[in-house]
């Protein structure tokens, strides 16, 4: 007996918004295999290769020897390795036992959100921000509190800003990242401890987003837990140590949430990927490489803040850190992603229209990664000037 075949509707959690960033990776990509000639300033990836120390580590690992599963919170050297960092790093002494090993910084957000918040939580973000916080509270029924960030505030969240959001209506958490994505922008040392302050005083669960220490061109990035024992830290292998698709990063928690992110993972992920976790331990002893790698985002950086000013881009965030610029667009026009999609197509350059991390302000700016070649962002700027001159 046939039967007409109904619609299979998606669950209410699943309507969030796309990561529109990777849209447009994915239409960039489509040009190119198309014969199109693109420069990718889109997605933040490093286009330098992992460290060759992490290289031979992985090939070495796949010599005759299985690879199956970890433990779930990852190989215990590992956990000791990224420990000693913090004291190599930071000054800072962490339990080995605090660290848990995820797949990427992505999988390390949900396992801290399933840990610290019930459905309905309020946490509040930083706004512009990285897009998927909101995508992944929306999926897990949270509730994101915008706290606005802009010139007048040097792009940076403050205490004060915290305290009145809480007042207005009781927080849950706030996640901070520093340097931040799309801005760049980097926390004082003391704003960050008056932050940590605020919310150990009032109960808010603070969780720090580092993913982009280590790219900093004037001053290093300071880590929360140089200032909280409390604070849960979210990083990652994937930016400063180039290891994308490695899909491998960690947490550090408090200890009593050690065995609840345990379990979590056991079940959602069972165990991080233990090829990636083999390589990740060699990438700590790839730092000179690394630092010349970040040499090349460097004088990328450079070529971008001469040049974009002279074509009327001359409204940028900070950039004290991470790999990106944002810039104000509204000289051009009100709709960035209208921008951006004629930018692609017409100037053959994939950038990422504002509207993926501010939903209120972005249609007035872009976000230019400069993680690719020097010739790339040599190259942008000559196609700019013809797009924004037509």
């Amino acid at each position: 007996m046939s039967q007409t075949a109904q619609a299979l509707d998606p669950a209410r959690r699943a309507a969030i918004a796309p990561f529109i960033a990777m849209d447009v990776k994915r239409e960039a990509t489509l040009l190119e295999q198309g014969g199109a000639g693109i420069v990718h300033m889109e997605v933040g990836e490093p286009s330098a290769p992992p460290p060759r120390r992490v290289r031979e580590a992985a090939i070495a690992a796949l010599a005759g020897q299985p690879v199956g599963y970890t433990d779930a919170l990852g190989l215990t050297s590992l956990r000791e390795r990224i420990a000693r960092h913090y004291r190599e790093a930071y000054g800072q002494d962490v339990d080995p036992q605090r660290v848990a090993v995820t797949t990427g910084s992505s999988g390390g957000f949900i396992m801290a959100f399933l840990a610290l918040f019930d459905a309905g939580a309020r946490v509040a973000i930083q706004n512009p921000g990285y897009p998927a916080y909101r995508n992944i509270f929306g999926a897990l029924g949270l509730e994101a509190v915008d706290l606005p960030v802009d010139s007048s505030n040097g792009f940076a969240v403050t205490a004060a800003a915290v305290e009145k959001a809480d007042d207005a209506q009781k927080l849950d958490g706030l996640l901070l990242m520093s340097p931040a994505n799309p801005t760049g922008a980097m926390q004082s040392a003391e704003s960050l401890r008056e932050i940590a302050e605020t919310c150990a005083r009032r109960g808010i669960r603070f969780i720090s987003d580092e993913i982009y220490h280590g790219l900093t061109y004037d001053r290093p990035a300071q880590t929360a837990l140089a200032f909280s024992d409390r604070a849960v830290v979210v990083n990652s292998f994937s930016k400063y140590y180039c290891m994308t698709g490695w899909r491998i990063g960690w947490l550090v928690v408090p200890s009593e949430l050690t065995r609840t992110v345990e379990r979590l993972q056991q079940s959602l992920a069972i165990a991080p990927p233990t090829l990636s976790q083999i390589a990740a331990q060699a990438a700590f002893e790839s730092i000179e490489e690394l630092e010349a790698v970040k040499d090349g985002y460097r004088r990328n950086r450079e070529i971008l803040l001469n040049g974009l000013p002279g074509l009327g881009l001359d409204e940028l965030a900070p950039a004290d850190g991470a790999f990106y610029l944002y810039a104000d667009v509204s000289r051009f026009t009100d709709d960035s992603t209208r921008f951006c999609h004629d930018l692609l197509h017409r100037a053959g350059i994939a950038a990422t229209p504002g509207v993926d991390f501010d939903p209120v302000l972005g249609h007035r700016a872009m976000r230019l990664s400069y993680a690719g070649a020097e010739a790339g962002m040599v190259e942008a700027l000559r196609r700019l000037k013809g797009f924004l001159r037509k």
